[in-house]
């Protein structure tokens, strides 16, 4: 699911990126030595310490909250309440974002909700009033 205003946006993180059809995905590395998988480039394996061991990789496109937080203040522009949270992908890599198309609060607990990761325009756009890609969570 990816939001097609955004389509010819530039991403907003550096590990997010496009295939050669466009498409965005999120990126990691995985080392060649003890196969452990990072989110983003890595030059050294954080794991095992190996250098020029590690090989860029896909990563997984769903998983589970781990645990979140609700947001009630953020930066000016940025709509609250929101959920943040960090999701152990389906892969064994974990990576911190935005939970969206839920009503949060202290009687729907999220932790272990299976989601899975859809991109769209950030919010609120830059400073010269254009977007950028972003990635998000939304609940399977």
């Amino acid at each position: 699911m990816t939001d097609t205003s955004a389509a010819a946006a530039p991403p907003v993180i550096s590990y997010l990126k496009r295939d050669a059809q466009g498409r965005p995905f999120l990126q990691g590395s995985r080392c060649t030595a003890c196969k452990r998988l990072f989110v983003g480039e890595r030059d050294v394996c954080p794991a095992c310490t190996t250098r020029n061991a590690m090989e860029p990789t896909h990563l997984a496109e769903a998983g589970t909250v781990f645990t979140y937080t609700i947001v009630h203040r953020s930066f000016p522009g940025v709509a609250t309440p929101f959920v943040d949270v960090i999701v152990d992908l389906d892969d064994g890599s974990h990576i911190k974002g935005t939970l969206r198309d839920v009503k949060a609060g202290p009687d729907t607990p999220l932790f272990g909700m299976p989601v899975k990761v859809v991109f769209g325009e950030a919010e609120p756009v830059n400073a010269a009033g254009k977007p950028h890609l972003s990635y998000f969570f939304v609940p399977v």
